[in-house]
């Protein structure tokens, strides 16, 4: 008759994101005997995300797609390419659309969050966004043949968060060079970043808003705050104060949890969809099931370092389950922030310390370089981290300048 400790223990992490990331490499680390990680995601790569407005720029989506296969290369962690459609909390198991079942003993959920348009008129169906890489792609396509068709062109981006700020930055110049590669006056293309907010950048301080809402400026993006979107139509939006005549309306702005969470009986949830967690990531009323990374209720929740900061501690908590061993609550760590606004440009938030500049950015680039290395070998990090300044446009025009 075996023992406890030959009893396998199933651990299931639902999500490939920063935290099912790091939850799954730091239970692969810790050798638990008779523990089976099972990572379940619906891609077959891990999408660094902030990466993906570079990708809408022209760079390679090599830098943006990283294969979960070469993340658990040799590691005690099966990858299984599914999408959950059903959770299970009573009965400890997971049910994916492909018609497979799942049982476990922990369940670590970290499926991130997804877009909603606050039922916005005409904006699901007409807006752009680059929350993915296939979304980014999409809209760069757009982009080259807007270029090549139509003049003059508006460029209404929507949101003034980090995300959009991004954005906005690095198009302000990309723009450029696509007009000098048509053959169109610059001048001739208008960008604008649209916030309901009264300042950019509504969480962050107010002196480093106006920093970086400078810096857009200069680079010729049209900052316009205090306006909300009130619907899309076919050639353009209707603001609260007046309309705009656009072919390209990009929405950054709107988040909500996964709606599988909503969709899930036993969760207690707020009124963003997030879910309500003890001191200790733990669903609360299911000591055995986690909730990591956009869709925990807890300060920070949205940031990629909090989901990190989540996977980490998930993975504590599941290995000292499984030994018997104290466990301690798990305590929120106010994230850094570099918000790039335009090559070789970042403002960076680190407490209340500011940095602004190309040190700025060198300090982003470096921080982009270290997840790599948490992640792969220093070889495929490396490289990883040289892809994204590869070039990779197939608009047969810009491909011969």
């Amino acid at each position: 008759m075996g023992t406890m400790a030959d009893i396998v223990k199933k651990i299931v992490i639902v999500g490939g994101g920063f935290g099912g990331v790091k939850c799954a490499l730091d239970l692969a680390r810790k050798k638990i005997p008779n523990a089976k990680i099972i990572l379940i995601s619906n891609r077959t790569y891990f999408e660094y995300t902030p990466a993906l407005y570079r990708v809408v720029t022209g760079k390679s989506p090599m830098g943006a797609g990283l294969p979960l296969r070469d993340i658990f290369k040799n590691k005690n962690v099966e990858v299984l390419i599914d999408t959950i459609v059903r959770v299970d909390l009573n009965g400890k198991t997971l049910e994916g659309i492909s018609g497979s079942n799942y049982f476990f003993d922990f369940l670590v959920l970290a499926l991130g969050s997804e877009t909603t348009y606050f039922n916005i008129p005409g904006l699901k169906e007409l807006s752009f966004g680059f929350k993915s890489i296939n979304e980014s792609l999409k809209l760069k396509k757009h982009l080259h043949n807007l270029f090549a068709a139509v003049l003059p062109i508006h460029i209404v981006i929507v949101g003034g968060g980090a995300s959009g700020t991004e954005l906005a930055g690095e198009l302000a110049v990309y723009a450029k060079e696509l007009a000098k590669n048509h053959n169109i006056n610059s001048s001739l293309v208008n960008i604008d970043l649209i916030e309901s907010a009264s300042k950019l950048l509504p969480e962050f301080p107010e002196d480093f808003a106006e920093k970086v809402k400078d810096r857009l400026r200069s680079l010729g993006v049209n900052v316009l705050l205090n306006r909300t979107l009130l619907k899309e139509e076919i050639g353009g939006i209707s603001l609260k104060d007046m309309e705009m005549e656009t072919k390209t309306v990009i929405w950054t702005a709107g988040i909500l949890a996964n709606h599988l969470y909503s969709e899930t009986e036993g969760f207690i949830l707020d009124k963003n969809g997030r879910v309500a967690v003890d001191e200790f990531l733990q669903a609360k009323g299911w000591s055995d099931v986690f909730v990591i990374g956009d869709a925990a209720d807890i300060p920070y929740s949205g940031m990629a370092q909090t989901a990190i900061c989540g996977g980490r501690h998930a993975a504590e908590m599941i290995k000292n389950k499984i030994f018997g061993i104290k466990f301690f609550p798990y305590r929120s760590k106010k994230p850094s922030y570099a918000i790039p606004v335009g090559p070789r440009w970042a403002a960076v938030l680190i407490g209340n310390f500011k940095i602004y500049g190309k040190i700025g950015w060198l300090l982003r680039r470096l921080a982009d370089f270290h997840y790599f290395l948490s992640i792969f070998s220093s070889k495929k990090a490396i490289s990883v981290f040289l892809s994204g300044r590869t070039l990779c446009e197939t608009c047969a025009i810009c491909e011969t300048e």
